[in-house]
């Protein structure tokens, strides 16, 4: 499976100058290729090849390695514009958001990712060092770090490219690994069931809750302080705002690959399986207050999901997408259904037998059953294969590509 290692550059000053005018100089290059690209319409590699690949060695000076990957990203990018206008992710064709995606060429932001190829990048894994291509000559001896088990993994795994990213005042490269899967449990005694919640972000049929409140509590407060920083629109207050507007989203983050680490690991030191609700669509489907739209906006439930599904393919532990529906009403003693069952968001009172217990205990082990009997009937596992996921990094703010494209929309 497809996992990505992200690992942090230490670069000198003149390292850091050479890296930044590298990729101002190839999203540059990237950009007018766009534009050559959605004037000609032309978006396959390799036509597009015939129009640009000597302009852009001529022009801004790029090595053959370095001009090709240019090209191939901006192919990219536009494959993933035509997907998202599909997908109807930009609104519906005609409307004014989809217009503005559609008829206007992709735009490179000036610190856009740059992939990097074998040719242009080597590996002193053991010494934490790498040598680079920039436009200003190949860098030896760029100190990077990283966890030990990130560089073991890179060492015996690292296959593909390797993408050059500054964040935040940081360099950092995500780099692809093949790691193998472990064989999978054909043959599982049980399933843990997982209730996702805002309140509790995790729930198991074994009666472990992973409470959300701290998150909450941060969130609501990093939002009233936003506001206070936008009210107040100094150039003090937007330096802060920029410094803080993904911490949020690293915790978060952290948060569910740590709960999705611990499950995992549950699940596969007991034989057993990993049972979820498929909550595609939820948003759509929910009608909320407005106090409550910011809140159930932020929830992360489908990057827990991502997280566990990756984690379980990795070792060998089934999962199994289950029907949501009336799991938070139904009795898990008797399997009576009622929405008074529900007493309140944390406790369940059976109307029919009696049984008083919490409300997303009762739901995971209704998930719990409903994931075995799918599994009896001769269900597979369901869980999506999921993208390559970063095994430490931060959260995005917006949608891009890998390497960074954006569309003339502000939407995209």
């Amino acid at each position: 499976m497809k996992l990505v290692v992200q690992v942090k550059l230490l670069p000198t000053p003149v390292q850091a100058a050479a890296l930044e005018a590298t990729l101002r100089a190839c999203n540059e290059a990237a950009t007018w290729v766009s534009g050559v690209a959605f004037k000609k319409n032309v978006k396959s590699n390799f036509a597009l090849r015939e129009h640009t690949y000597r302009q852009i060695k001529a022009r801004w000076g790029l090595g053959a390695q370095a001009a090709q990957h240019v090209i191939k990203k901006t192919c990219d990018a536009y494959a993933t514009l035509k997907s998202a206008l599909k997908a109807g992710n930009l609104g519906r064709p005609g409307s004014k958001r989809y217009r503005r995606a559609a008829q206007k060429p992709v735009v490179f932001r000036p610190q856009g990712a740059q992939p990097y190829d074998d040719r242009m990048l080597s590996w002193q894994i053991d010494q934490r060092r790498i040598s680079i291509w920039t436009t200003a000559g190949r860098m030896k001896d760029v100190a990077i770090t990283a966890a030990p088990e990130q560089l073991a993994t890179l060492a015996l795994h690292r296959k593909g490219e390797s993408d050059l990213v500054y964040r935040d005042g940081i360099w950092f490269l995500n780099a692809t690994c093949d790691v193998p899967e472990a064989a999978p449990n054909t043959d599982p005694v049980d399933f843990l069931g997982v209730d996702l919640g805002i309140v509790n972000i995790a729930t198991t049929s074994d009666g472990e809750i992973m409470a959300g409140r701290e998150l909450t509590r941060i969130r609501a407060r990093e939002r009233t302080l936003r506001t206070k920083l936008r009210k107040k629109n100094t150039p003090s207050a937007k330096r802060r705002m920029k410094k803080r507007r993904r911490k949020e989203a690293r915790r978060a983050k952290d948060i569910n690959h740590k709960i999705a680490k611990h499950l995992v690991a549950e699940a596969e030191r007991t034989g057993r399986g990993i049972a979820l609700e498929d909550l595609t669509g939820i948003r759509e489907r929910v009608r909320l207050r407005k106090p409550q739209r910011a809140t159930h906006s932020s929830w992360s439930f489908a990057q827990l999901g991502q997280f566990i599904a990756y984690k379980a393919r990795r070792a060998g532990v089934p999962v199994v997408h289950v029907d949501p529906a009336y799991t938070s009403r139904t009795c898990a003693e008797c399997g009576h259904i009622d929405r008074a069952n529900r007493v309140s968001q944390a406790w369940f009172a059976c109307r029919n037998c009696g049984f008083v217990g919490h409300a997303d205990r009762n739901s995971s082990r209704n998930i719990r059953a409903r994931a075995w009997e799918l599994w009896r009937r001769g269900a597979q596992s369901t869980a999506p294969a999921p993208r390559p996921e970063p095994e430490c990094g931060t959260g995005r703010k917006r949608s891009t590509t890998a390497s960074g494209a954006r569309s003339a929309s502000p939407g995209l």
